[in-house]
């Protein structure tokens, strides 16, 4: 059985738990950097990624999840993960820099700007997937070797790259778990 860490710090941690265990994983917090040996994949949930980042310097996890991700363990990045992945964020932030794209934080506007979408991913096939949009970042300029997997008026807002995938939307908050088997069976 997979062993999928979900950064417990801030944000939507519960719902990604259930989220993995729907797909027949086990899920473990991860709250410190020795939380990660013997995971297979690591979730950074949705929340807000000042908040997120901070708190990661705090307890000095920065540089163990690069680390993590350098050993080809699987990250996914949902919404505040997406901007915290990024190779930069729009204004200068610090991130993780794990996958080559620029984060446009709010991209979509503030919390009374919140939506959702249809999305058409090919994974999936026809069924279009039903994404809730909260406060959402989207990504620009992507290298070469990130894969785009689905875009809202043109705007990446699902995308891969080798070890890396991240969403702009919230797949954790709906009854769909196709983003987190996904996961679990091209990337973990």
């Amino acid at each position: 059985m997979k062993k999928i860490g979900v950064l417990a710090l801030q944000g939507a941690v519960d719902e990604h738990i259930q989220m993995i265990e729907s797909v027949g994983a086990l899920p473990f917090k991860v709250k410190r950097s020795s939380d990660l040996d013997g995971l297979d994949g690591l979730v950074l949930p949705g929340g807000e990624s000042t908040t997120m980042r901070k708190i990661m310097k705090r307890y000095d996890l920065m540089e163990p999840i690069r680390a993590f991700s350098k050993e080809g363990k699987a990250i996914f990045g949902t919404c505040a993960g997406l901007v915290l992945l990024s190779k930069e964020i729009e204004g200068g932030e610090e991130s993780l820099g794990l996958i080559d794209a620029t984060a446009i934080r709010n991209g979509f506007g503030r919390q009374k700007e919140s939506f959702e979408a249809e999305l058409n991913v090919e994974a999936f096939g026809e069924s279009a997937f039903e994404a809730i949009f909260i406060r959402a970042p989207y990504l620009i300029e992507p290298s070469n070797e990130v894969a785009v997997l689905a875009t809202v008026e043109n705007r990446i807002v699902a995308a891969k790259q080798t070890n890396i995938l991240v969403t702009a939307f919230h797949p954790e908050l709906t009854n769909d778990n196709r983003w987190m088997n996904y996961f679990l069976e091209k990337m973990v």
